[in-house]
Order: C-alpha cells, then structure tokens, then sequence
C-alpha cells in the first residue's frame, strides 16, 4: 500500500536573496508523518526563482550565495536581449537555470531526512518577484 499526498503552497513575496522555507514547507504538508519511508517533491512553478538544500543555521552562508551568485551573473551583463522586465530578468532566469526548481527529499519514519544543518532555501532572484508557487507531493509507505 502507498500514500500519495499533494499540497500547493504560496510563498510571501521576498527579496532577492536566499530564504529559509523548510518550516513553511513542513507545515504546509503534515501529512508526511503518516510515511515510515518516501520522498517530498517540491517544485517552483517559477522561471526566475530557485530552490537548493544548504547550510540551515549561519544566515552569513546565504548572504555569501546572493554575493557570488550575482558577481558570476551579473545584472549589467551588456549582451543580454531579454530585458524587457528590466536588468534583473534574465540573470533571473540563468540563476534559476543553474540551480534548478524541484528537490527530492528523503521522509524517515514520518520526518524530512535532512541533516542536521540543512535546510530548504528559495533562491528568490528578482529584486521584486512576488508571491511564489510550490507544488509539494509526498509518496511512500505507512
């Protein structure tokens, strides 16, 4: 027998950076505790945002990932043609190319299977991109 469960969660509206948002996630989908074993999918339905698993407890980490992230992609890029939403767009959209807009995650025993220092990050790459939209499906065994 399997479990099946799918939630759509909408994200405030955040600034560029890198945001934690594994609590939101966890309480948006409780179900994952009736899975002994399984994964979470979270997908971004979103071409100028990003997710990734990092570092959880130091915020200099994510400030250290909005810094180098912008200096390898840098909004003032002058052969960019995709401008028409303004010099962020399309840096947004490579960002969002390198790090990808759905993660796999691990459930053990009706828990996320992260490591102690991980936690879930919206890579928010517009200076003002609005709310966002995760689809969260949990599968597995109870």
């Amino acid at each position: 027998m399997s479990l099946f469960f799918q939630k759509n969660l909408r994200l405030p509206s955040y600034p560029q950076g890198y945001h934690l948002i594994t609590d939101q996630i966890e309480r948006s989908i409780p179900e994952i505790r009736e899975i002994r074993i399984g994964f979470l999918q979270v997908f971004l339905q979103h071409t100028s945002a990003g997710l990734c698993i990092n570092e959880n407890a130091d915020p200099t980490v994510r400030k250290d990932f909005q810094t180098f992230v912008n200096e390898l992609i840098p909004e003032a890029y002058p052969r960019f043609v995709h401008t028409y939403e303004g010099p962020d767009d399309m840096p947004a959209h490579i960002k969002s190319a390198f790090f990808g807009s759905s993660l796999q995650i691990p459930i053990s025993g009706g828990k996320l299977a992260l490591g102690i220092w991980q936690g879930i990050y919206l890579c928010e790459f517009r200076r003002q991109g609005g709310g966002r939209n995760l689809v969260l499906t949990a599968l597995g065994t109870p």
